[in-house]
């Protein structure tokens, strides 16, 4: 198996377990990245993910593509577009697959071409000192197929997200960090138990209110604001009216920590 998961109470922690082939993807551990978000779905036990790839080289650098190209070549470009429609893309939660609740990236070493489109798809980036960020498709005569052109331009200037995707260059974590394509940069000895700890701290807060946050943020991000306001509204009414958040009152009236149960 060379996806590997862990639960740690309310985290799922999930490892990319293919170090000597620098995490690559295969077709069966696509599939089996899919069923780990899957799982974080729809168990109300679980309230957050991390992700993370094994050994110190490498987060993923993208899509085997000894095997996913002669699978693709297997498929007229009709039926590649179709299956995109509707199948998860790489790594599951590029496309047609989004669990609903908080995702981190604990990024060390190489994050390329898919495996950057996997990162650009989770929630939080942390990232080693050594992680370099890029997506190299063009220099394949390819373009990042996994959310790359999409993701990417959100979340840097446009002009730098440009300058990535037409050149293929990569870049580093400090540079990354600059842009916001992460959210901190650390030690590498401390990447996984920075992001452990993150993936905790967001655990410990009502699960109900942080998937609403999440949805809130992600659906209105792109609208005028009028419009993302009355989305914002259609997600806080609800969540006033949990028993989470008459404990959250409660738990400040008597200066205590609340407990949640996702009511």
């Amino acid at each position: 198996m060379t996806i590997r998961t862990e639960r740690d109470g309310a985290v799922l922690r999930i490892t990319i377990d293919r170090p000597e082939a620098r995490n690559a993807l295969n077709l069966e551990m696509s599939r089996c990245l899919s069923e780990a978000w899957i799982e974080l779905r729809d168990d109300p036990d679980l309230r957050v993910a991390t992700i993370t790839g094994a050994g110190a080289k490498a987060f993923c650098a993208g899509a085997d593509l000894k095997e996913i190209a002669g699978f693709y070549a297997s498929m007229s470009p009709i039926e590649r577009r179709e299956r995109g429609e509707h199948e998860p893309g790489l790594g599951g939660i590029t496309r047609n697959l989004d669990p609903g609740k908080p995702v981190v990236a604990a990024v060390n070493g190489h994050c390329l071409a898919g495996g950057l489109e996997i990162a650009l798809a989770c929630d939080l980036r942390v990232a080693s000192e050594h992680a370099t960020f890029g997506l190299p498709e063009v220099r394949r005569g390819i373009i990042p197929g996994a959310g790359g052109t999409q993701r990417l331009p959100r979340l840097v200037p446009e002009g730098v997200a440009l300058e990535m995707l037409l050149t293929g260059e990569a870049i580093d974590a400090e540079t990354a960090l600059r842009l916001g394509l992460v959210n901190r940069v650390v030690p590498a000895p401390r990447l996984f138990d920075e992001a452990d700890a993150l993936a905790h701290r967001i655990a410990a807060n009502a699960p109900l209110a942080v998937q609403a946050i999440r949805a809130a943020v992600r659906r209105g991000r792109h609208l005028p604001m009028d419009e993302a306001l009355r989305i914002e509204q259609f997600y806080a009414e609800p969540v006033r009216a949990t028993e989470d958040a008459a404990e959250g009152v409660r738990a400040f009236a008597e200066k205590r920590s609340p407990v949640f149960k996702g009511r």
